[in-house]
C-alpha cells in the first residue's frame, strides 16, 4: 500500500473521515474497493509465512481484507477500541461475542430488556451447550450484583434498548463485571459511537448492528465487535477464522462512505427525534412517551451524563387504545414507512408486540413494558415538521 496519512489528534468527525484510511499506489481519494476472494503470493516461503503469521499479509477474505481492514480500524478510532473485527450482520457479532468467550459451564447475566434475537440466543441458545443465565432488571444495580456466580464469564446489555429505550448505567456494571473477573459486553447500535463510547467508561466489548446508524440508509447488512488485543487474540480471532461470520468487502466498503457523515447524521436525528417526542407528548391520544432526553424521562440524568449531543434517533411511544389504534395510526401514514428496520434516513415505525419482540411471548413483553398500543418510530432525516404533520393526520384515524 502506499503511504497514508498520518493521524494526528484527530476529532471524532475527521476519523469518521479518514480514520484507518490505506491507499494503492494509485493514490485514489475514495477508498478501494477489494473485491477478491484470495490473494496471490510472491513465493511459497512467503504463503507459509502468511500461515505461521511471521508474515502479516492477506491470506483468504474470510479471514482478511484490506477494504474491511479500513471499516475496521475506522470503527476502532471512533470507539476509542483496541481492535475491532467486522461480521456479516449485527446478530452475528453478537452471537460471535458471546460464543467465543464462553464454555458449557459458564454464566451470562443479561438485562431484561433488549432485541428478541439477542434474548432468543441468550435464552435459548446458550442453555443448549451448556451455558446458564440469570436476566436482570438494568436499571437495579442490585439485581446485577446479585446475580453474579463464581461461573459467571460476561455480562450483557443494551443501552438505549430496544424498543423500550432503557437505560443501563454501564460504569457502575462495569465494576460489577471487573469484581468478579468477567467481561461486559454492550450493544451500542441505538446510540452509535457519536453519542455514546461505552468503553471509555469501562465495558470490555462492544458490539453493534452496522445495518442501523452506520450505514445510515438501508443499504447493506454489517455487524461489528470492538474489544482488547487478548480477547481478540485469545477468543474472538480463532472463532471468527474457523467460523466464518465475515461481513463482505462491498458491505465494509459502503459502511466505509456511510462513517464519513455519522456525525452530522445522528446530530440531525437526535434533533429530529427530540422535537417529535415533544410534539407526541403534547397529544391527547397519546398514552406515554418515551426518549432518553425528554427531561421528563426517568433515565434522563444518566443519559446526559453517559450519551453526548442527544439521546439517539429512536422514539417510542403508546398510543391510547392498544394493537387496533395502533394499526389505525401506522395504516393511516402517507410520510412514515411501516418497517421492522431502524436508523435509515427515512423515517419507519414498526408494532414490537407483532413484529420484532413478538416471539418473547406475552408475559415477557409485559414485564419489560412492551404493550400493545406501543409503537417504535425510527426518526429520520425528513424536515421535523412534516414527520410531525404526518403524525398529527394519521392520529386523526385513531
Amino acid at each position: 500500500m502506499a503511504t497514508n496519512k498520518k493521524p494526528g489528534k484527530w476529532r471524532a468527525r475527521t476519523l469518521g473521515v479518514r480514520g484507518g484510511t490505506m491507499r494503492t499506489p494509485f493514490q485514489e481519494t475514495a477508498e478501494a474497493l477489494f473485491l477478491t476472494s484470495g490473494y496471490a503470493y510472491e513465493s511459497s516461503a512467503q504463503a507459509e509465512g502468511r500461515f505461521t503469521g511471521e508474515d502479516d499479509g492477506y491470506q483468504y477474505t474470510r479471514f482478511s481484507n484490506p477494504t474491511i481492514t479500513m471499516f475496521e480500524e475506522r470503527m476502532a478510532a471512533l470507539e476509542d477500541a483496541p481492535v475491532a473485527r467486522a461480521t456479516a450482520s449485527g446478530m452475528a457479532a453478537v452471537s460471535a461475542a458471546l460464543l467465543a468467550g464462553l464454555s458449557a459451564g459458564d454464566h451470562v447475566v443479561a438485562a431484561k430488556a433488549m432485541f428478541g434475537s439477542c434474548r432468543h440466543v441468550i435464552a435459548d441458545i446458550l442453555p443448549r451447550f451448556g451455558v446458564a443465565h440469570t436476566l436482570v432488571d438494568g436499571a437495579d444495580l442490585d439485581a446485577w450484583q446479585g446475580a453474579m456466580r463464581t461461573g459467571t464469564k460476561m455480562l450483557f446489555l443494551e443501552t438505549p434498548a430496544n424498543p423500550t429505550l432503557d437505560l443501563v448505567d454501564i460504569a457502575a456494571v462495569a465494576k460489577i463485571a471487573d469484581g468478579a473477573g468477567a467481561r461486559l459486553i454492550v450493544d451500542n447500535a441505538f446510540a452509535s459511537p457519536a453519542l455514546q463510547q461505552p468503553m471509555k467508561h469501562g465495558a470490555h466489548i462492544v458490539v453493534h448492528s452496522t445495518t442501523k446508524y452506520i450505514d445510515g440508509q438501508g443499504r447493506c447488512l454489517g455487524g461489528v465487535i470492538l474489544c482488547h488485543e487478548d480477547f481478540l487474540n485469545q477468543r474472538l480471532q480463532p472463532f471468527l477464522r474457523n467460523t466464518g461470520p465475515v461481513m463482505s468487502p462491498f458491505n465494509a466498503w459502503v459502511h466505509l462512505k456511510s462513517l464519513e457523515t455519522l456525525d452530522l447524521r445522528m446530530r440531525e436525528h437526535c434533533a429530529n427525534a427530540l422535537a417529535v417526542a415533544r410534539f407526541l407528548r403534547r397529544h391527547k391520544k397519546i398514552a406515554r412517551v418515551l426518549y432518553p432526553f425528554l427531561d421528563d424521562h426517568p433515565q434522563h440524568a444518566l443519559a446526559k451524563r453517559q450519551m453526548s449531543g442527544g439521546g439517539g434517533g429512536v422514539v417510542s411511544f403508546e398510543v391510547a387504545g392498544g394493537k387496533d389504534a395502533a394499526y389505525r395510526l401506522m395504516d393511516a401514514l402517507s410520510l412514515i414507512d411501516i418497517s421492522n428496520n431502524l436508523g435509515d434516513a427515512k423515517s419507519l415505525i414498526t408494532h414490537p408486540e407483532t413484529t420484532t419482540h413478538s416471539r418473547l411471548g406475552a408475559e415477557a413483553r409485559a414485564e419489560l413494558g412492551i404493550t400493545s398500543g406501543m409503537l417504535r418510530l425510527s426518526v429520520g432525516l425528513e424536515d421535523a415538521d412534516d414527520i410531525c404533520e404526518d403524525l398529527e393526520q394519521a392520529l386523526g384515524a385513531v
